[in-house]
Order: C-alpha cells, then sequence, then structure tokens
C-alpha cells in the first residue's frame, strides 16, 4: 500500500513523516531526492544548465538552491519548465525504492503532491495544515527566508482548502491537537486497510 503526506510550506510534514519512520514506516522524501538528483543525475544536471546557466552550479557542480528558487518562484514559465524536468526523474526514482520496501505500507512526502499528479498511484493521501502565518513565522525561523519569500513559495502551492478537499486524512499540525495520536490513528487505520 503507498501513501502520500503533502502540504504547504511550514505545515509540519518533515514533523509528520520523522513519527511515521519512528513507526517503522519508510519515507521517500521527494524533495530531498529532487535535490541529491539534480547534483547526481548527470542528464538532469545538464538539461539544468542549460535553462537556468552554469551560476547554479557554483560550488563544486553543487546547485544553488536558494539562486534557484529566487529565479523561479517568480517566474510560473521557468518553475513549470523546472517541474517538467524534475518531476520525471524524481518519480522513477521513487518507483526504484518502492519496488525494494517491504513494510506493509509506504509514505511518499512532498509539498506539491496534488500539483505534480504524482498522488494517481497513491492509495491514499495525508495533508498536514496549519494556519498560513504559523506556517509564515515557522519558515523564518527555519529557513531565515523574508515574508515576501515565503508568500511567494505559498502563491506557487495550492491553497489548504483545495488539498484539505482531496486528501483522505487531516493533521492539524497548529499546536491544539497532539500530532503524535493523529499519526497514531492514521497508522492504524492503513495497516487496518492493508489487512483487509
Amino acid at each position: 500500500m503507498k501513501a502520500g503526506i503533502t502540504g504547504g510550506i511550514g505545515s509540519g510534514k518533515s514533523i509528520v513523516a520523522a513519527i511515521f519512520k519512528s513507526l517503522g514506516i519508510p519515507v521517500y522524501n521527494a524533495d530531498e531526492a529532487a535535490k541529491r538528483l539534480m547534483n547526481e543525475n548527470k542528464v538532469l544536471h545538464h538539461e539544468l544548465q542549460q535553462l537556468f546557466g552554469v551560476e547554479i552550479f557554483p560550488n563544486d557542480k553543487i546547485f544553488d538552491r536558494k539562486k534557484l528558487a529566487a529565479t523561479v518562484f517568480h517566474q510560473p514559465i521557468l518553475l513549470q519548465k523546472l517541474n517538467a524536468l524534475v518531476h520525471p526523474v524524481v518519480n522513477k526514482d521513487y518507483l526504484q525504492w518502492q519496488t525494494i520496501q517491504t513494510a506493509p505500507y509506504t509514505i511518499r512526502e512532498a509539498a506539491i503532491l496534488f500539483e505534480s499528479e504524482t498522488h494517481i498511484d497513491l492509495d491514499a493521501v495525508i495533508m498536514v495544515d496549519a494556519p498560513e502565518q504559523i506556517r509564515i513565522e515557522r519558515i523564518k525561523k527555519r529557513d531565515g527566508r523574508s515574508e515576501l519569500e515565503i508568500k511567494a513559495i505559498m502563491k506557487q502551492q495550492w491553497p489548504s482548502e483545495k488539498i484539505r478537499s482531496k486528501a483522505n486524512f487531516i493533521i492539524e499540525n497548529d499546536g491544539s491537537n497532539a500530532v503524535i495520536q493523529q499519526v497514531l490513528q492514521i497508522h492504524q487505520q492503513l495497516l487496518d486497510n492493508v489487512r483487509k
């Protein structure tokens, strides 16, 4: 069985994914995989240089994530081109990863699971959500980004209401409910579904 975790930037996907990992569930982090593949995959590396120039790979051919983000998040067409290059490579990597897993179910963690249509092959999607201002404050602390930068990223992602309408499970990460308890309930439901 294949599940997904999604939610807007700063919603707390990584915390939720870490809890699932502690329960023995393998988690594929699509964003981390994209970073790795942008550096390791020679074809993708070359295509990115063609599209953005060699300056996005300044230090020993390791790409400059901040420079790339600053470029694409204000240019939707460039962002589409970037996604068109990266998503198929990440998807292929995920499918290879999936074939070697032996747990009752696996999780694919991605910020834009619905937007990239990679949810299609999943059996269930878990959305992690929090109010926008809480998310902004978390990202400011975590990444040192400005509110303007964070809002530009948020504009490229689906609004919470749209994701909520499509997700099978919602985890509220606003501090009012214990996240661990919510994860344990979903974990049990997924295990029950596997056993059916």
